[in-house]
């Protein structure tokens, strides 16, 4: 045979080692992720400090902290490698968006920096995950994750009012959050008629003395996506993201609202789940880290049609 086909020989060989040489590059990390080395190295960057003071380090220590201030201690380690990767994603398409190397240590503006909370299981999963980030198309996405979901995540355009196209990796998913404490899983607070006419105020909506509240339309995972707010200058419509964040979102934990009663002078809101729903669910990924899912597959589970690859080494 190999005498009627004098070529075969070499090609064979050819093809031999382009297989062995791919099968290498993907077993370098255990997770056949791609080398993109777009940046080359790890960049150094600035981070506004909680107590008003800049400090320079390197993105995986900065990552680290992240990890730390976002997450709980004694969690899965494949849990803490999950954000990291998304941490780490929100980071340099942050930075990258604003042409910048400075970003927020606070949640209000970027994400949780407390590197006080670093633990050795922590700094062992940012290690596992270095350089790596999530993208879509060759192209950094909106790494948005919450603390959980109450079960299933929602759109951008309903869990944060997100005014653009709805990117194609965000779906709504089943996400196991049952492992969530009690007073996230069914909370209840109460807000008074001053706080929340204040709230309106300030995006403009002033309905003068509030009277009632009602959820007007809600998604297919039981979120609102308006309220409509009545008093006496008329009713306002409000989207229930929008309104949320201008509350108080540590308090109204998330638009999971199953029902409001108004007591007097204070109105009383019963929901489930922490945080705008969209992307991956904390108390998910845990759940799903015990399960035995690699940080891939976490990922994955949350955002559809992505990529993870390997930005430096």
């Amino acid at each position: 045979m190999f005498r009627k086909y004098p070529l075969l020989i070499p090609f064979l060989l050819i093809l031999l080692l382009a297989i062995f040489l791919t099968a290498c590059e993907k077993q370098g990390d255990g997770t056949g992720i791609r080398k993109r080395d777009i940046l080359k190295a790890e960049p150094e960057i600035i981070v506004k400090l909680q107590d008003g003071q800049e400090r320079k380090m390197g993105l995986e220590e900065y990552i680290t902290g992240v990890v730390a201030g976002e997450m709980k201690a004694d969690w899965p380690e494949n849990a803490y490698a999950a954000q990291a990767i998304i941490a780490r994603t929100f980071a340099l398409k942050h930075m990258s968006d604003n042409d910048t190397n400075v970003i927020s240590g606070s949640y209000q503006f970027a994400q949780e920096y407390q590197p006080a909370k670093v633990t050795p299981e922590i700094e062992k999963a940012v290690k596992r995950t270095r350089g790596e980030v999530i993208v879509y198309e060759d192209e950094y996405i909106n790494a948005w994750f919450h603390a959980s979901a109450g079960g299933q995540t929602t759109s951008a355009r309903v869990g944060l009012a997100y005014q653009e196209e709805e990117p194609p990796y965000i779906v709504s998913v089943k996400s196991p959050d049952d492992q969530a404490p009690e007073e996230i899983k069914n909370w209840q607070v109460d807000f008074t008629v001053a706080e929340i006419e204040g709230a309106l105020n300030k995006i403009g909506k002033r309905v003068g003395s509030l009277r009632d509240i009602e959820i007007e339309d809600k998604d297919e995972t039981g979120r609102a996506i308006n309220l409509k707010f009545s008093g006496t200058n008329g009713d306002v419509t409000v989207e229930a993201a929008v309104f949320r964040n201008e509350l108080d979102p540590e308090r109204l934990k998330s638009t999971m609202i199953k029902k409001i009663e108004k007591r007097e002078d204070t109105y009383v809101f019963s929901g489930s789940g922490f945080g705008h729903g969209v992307g991956m669910s904390q108390w998910g990924a845990y759940a799903l880290a015990k399960e035995g899912k690699s940080p891939e597959e976490i990922i994955e589970h949350y955002y559809r049609d992505i990529e993870i690859v390997k930005e430096y080494d």
